[in-house]
């Protein structure tokens, strides 16, 4: 697999293990951009069918390259997004957050919570993991101290 399938394809799988948690959007640019590539990936086949059955149905011939370059300008969004999330997730965690995920994984730990053994060097992605298993565990409580 090439490094750049790889990146989205990590990309999707952070999309998937992010928890969808109001009281994370202001801490973290990961919400925004997830909310942005989930609306992409849901909206632009439309849109790009639109476009293309609208230049055919009434365009002329010479503007065809201009539509096919819009529809893989749109086709590339989601993809832009995939990317970044790819990216943030291999991202090692600068050390005020290696603290908190330390704290909350000890928490996870204390409470009896099934949880994996702590990276010495912690990403974004197993902070995600981490904040996932610390909603559908622990009181919400938890949040208030980054």
């Amino acid at each position: 697999m090439s490094p750049f399938t790889h990146t989205l394809h990590r990309g999707q799988q952070y999309l998937a293990i992010w928890p969808q948690e109001r009281r994370l959007a202001p801490l973290f640019p990961e919400c925004r951009i997830m909310v942005a590539t989930r609306y992409g990936v849901r909206t632009m086949p439309a849109l790009i069918t639109l476009s293309l059955l609208l230049q055919f149905q009434f365009g002329a011939p010479h503007y065809w390259p201009s539509v096919v370059a819009s529809v893989l300008f749109l086709a590339s969004l989601p993809l832009q997004g995939y990317y970044w999330l790819g990216k943030r997730a291999d991202t090692h965690l600068p050390p005020s957050l290696r603290e908190w995920y330390l704290q909350i994984h000890d928490k996870l730990a204390a409470a009896g919570g099934r949880v994996k053994a702590p990276v010495s060097r912690p990403r974004y992605f197993e902070l995600g993991e981490t904040l996932n298993s610390a909603f559908k565990q622990l009181d919400k409580s938890f949040i208030e101290e980054p």
